[in-house]
């Protein structure tokens, strides 16, 4: 269930404008603020299987988005590719303090480092 909801957050933060503003309060009071279907069915004056609908039918359009544009899953692969990349860099910095200890280096990796940040801003 974890999964699901990370990836129902993660599809709302790309998609979520794209719904309508019923959908975007049910979907974000039950998986944002972690509301119960009963107890928005309540503050809405609504029926449980009602609010199901509604974020059923938000469920779906985003994941139809999802499956035509694959905007979320590029962005879950370029920010692993990228959390790679700083990792290799501080290896190959802590290889060329030991073997080499080449100021070039160092300040190469230092600039890869700074980039990478800028990006995560």
């Amino acid at each position: 269930m974890k999964d699901q909801a990370f990836h129902m957050t993660m599809l709302y933060d790309f998609y979520g404008d794209l719904l309508t503003e019923r959908q975007r309060e049910f979907f974000d009071l039950y998986y944002n603020e972690d509301l119960s279907l009963a107890e928005i069915a309540e503050n809405y004056g609504i029926t449980r299987q009602g609010v199901r609908d509604v974020i059923v039918r938000a469920e779906a359009t985003m994941n139809e988005f999802e499956e035509k544009t694959g905007i979320v899953a590029r962005f879950l692969e370029v920010r692993s590719v990228l959390e790679e990349i700083g990792q290799l860099t501080d290896q190959l910095d802590e290889w060329n303090q030991v073997r080499y200890k080449d100021p070039k280096v160092s300040q190469l990796t230092e600039a890869i480092r700074e980039r990478l940040s800028g990006l995560e801003e």
